[in-house]
């Protein structure tokens, strides 16, 4: 693994939009910058990207859980792929292995994972999307968590994101009724 650094970010939020106070809620991330070892050609095995984002995942996922006060009860992931390299690249790091470390940390996760992968220049942001671990249709659990690095990806880099967080969206309004079409 090529890794270059990784941040921890962590938010508490206070108050929705209107300054009404609500419940704290906290969000975390943890972000990887690591080389893209594909970058600037095609290859059909991408695997070797599955297992990095696995051992990522394994390396940061705990220190994520750790920096909530209470429960991890939504989740999310994210790449951004520099521009030597591809979309594919960034999936290949989020999908087939990385879910496994954040559901066991999680003590849970009957729900996919949501995800957003893009490639981007250096200091792009991605919003990183979170809903409920457990129940998918949990409209109060949609939310987003804006991440950015200033100095990636860079084009033969990729940024591997992970997010948890131990609540709604401040003073949810949205899906608490009757579903209608």
């Amino acid at each position: 693994m090529n890794l270059r650094k990784t941040l921890v970010i962590r938010e508490t939020i206070e108050s929705d939009e209107t300054s009404e106070s609500c419940s704290p809620i906290t969000r975390v991330a943890a972000l990887a910058v690591v080389q893209n070892p594909f970058a600037n050609r095609f290859v059909e095995d991408l695997s070797p990207l599955f297992d990095l984002g696995r051992d990522i995942g394994k390396l940061l996922i705990s220190q994520v859980i750790a920096q909530l006060p209470s429960p991890a009860v939504s989740y999310g992931k994210a790449a951004m792929v520099g521009i030597d390299g591809s979309i594919e690249h960034g999936g290949a790091m989020i999908h087939p292995k990385l879910g496994k470390s954040m559901r066991d940390a999680v003590g849970g996760g009957k729900a996919l994972i949501p995800s957003n992968v893009k490639v981007a220049v250096a200091g792009a942001s991605i919003d990183l999307p979170l809903g409920h671990k457990d129940e998918a249709w949990s409209f109060a659990h949609f939310d987003t968590m804006t991440l950015m690095v200033a100095d990636a990806p860079r084009p033969a880099e990729i940024v591997l994101c992970m997010a948890v967080s131990n609540g709604t969206r401040p003073n949810p309004r949205v899906g608490e009724g009757p579903i209608t079409s």
